[in-house]
């Protein structure tokens, strides 16, 4: 069960000995150092749920055999990080739930979690892991979804953000400048628009009418030095760089994000059971990046 007392934020991430865990566990482990924080790896059973008729639900508990791969998962974990961040204050932590609950029941607003994907790339991944999907819906805080094919390269010299003038993507904003302040690194700013047309742009145009694109392009150059003025204000412009283009924002994103280290976004996802759905942008993303995906959950706009 989650703590309520006052504690250290600390980096919480989920693993469970495979592939994806290890990734997420090596890039946790380089934020918990730069971070100057603890990590809390979280080993979750999903043991079945029992719901006698006399009383309250509980879970079976595990077999000698699921106790004994759950200590040696993590001691693993804690060997992993001793070798990778020597610095770093390991804690685990074996639960009965599923992954999704045991994860949101560890973390607080001032915390940061990271979770594995094993989205499978391009066309294959329209399928993301369910444990990404619904952490990064419902958590309390900044969710890291590290996918599978990510190289181990867990520096922050490039961060990507997408903005669109909405309270939402200015919390995105100031989320990245702090992980950009972290590892000394470059800020990527993207504004992307679509521009509809219901008329023939020619005809308009000869008609006397300024060009949609032109209009988009000055009102988007507006929103972004309003944005970077307000959220970024004390983040040297030397180290920022303002990508502004027509096309979809995850299109846009996915092409300035190529070389980067990160990329983050904010979600529209709400609640309990609406909260299983993410924005498109987020879903997108998640979908087909093949770097780290940090989300700001709406829900963490109220920590």
């Amino acid at each position: 069960m989650a703590d309520n007392e006052e504690r250290t934020p600390r980096v919480v991430v989920g693993v469970d000995g495979s592939d994806p865990s290890r990734a997420a566990l090596d890039w946790a482990a380089a934020e918990a150092a730069r971070r100057g924080a603890p990590i809390l790896a979280v080993h979750a059973l999903g043991m079945p749920l029992i719901v006698p008729v006399t009383a309250g639900p509980a879970r079976f508990e595990p077999t000698e055999e699921i106790a004994d791969q759950a200590t040696d998962v993590l001691t693993r974990v804690t060997e992993r990080v001793r070798d990778l961040q020597p610095a770093v204050t390991v804690e685990t932590e074996t639960a009965l739930d599923e992954a999704p609950l045991a994860l949101l029941r560890h973390v607080r607003p001032q915390d940061l979690l990271v979770v594995g994907s094993r989205g499978l790339g391009s066309v294959a991944s329209v399928f993301v892991g369910s444990v990404s999907i619904r952490v990064a819906a419902q958590a309390p805080c900044p969710v890291a979804v590290v996918p599978s094919r990510w190289r181990h390269r867990t520096s922050l010299d490039r961060i990507v953000v997408g903005v669109d003038g909405s309270d939402n993507s200015r919390r995105a904003l100031r989320l990245a400048v702090d992980l950009a302040d972290e590892g000394g690194g470059e800020l990527v700013v993207v504004n992307s628009w679509e521009v509809p047309y219901p008329y023939d742009p020619v005809a308009m145009t000869a008609m006397g009418y300024e060009p949609q694109e032109r209009l988009f392009d000055r009102n988007s150059e507006e929103l972004v030095d309003e944005m970077l003025n307000e959220v970024a204000d004390g983040f040297s412009r030397e180290r920022v760089t303002v990508v502004r283009t027509q096309d979809s924002p995850v299109n846009a994103l996915l092409r300035a994000a190529e070389d980067a280290d990160a990329v983050v976004v904010g979600s529209r996802g709400r609640g309990s059971v609406r909260g299983l759905l993410l924005g498109s942008v987020s879903q997108g993303l998640l979908h087909r990046a093949d770097i780290p995906v940090v989300i700001l959950p709406h829900r963490a706009e109220d920590g």
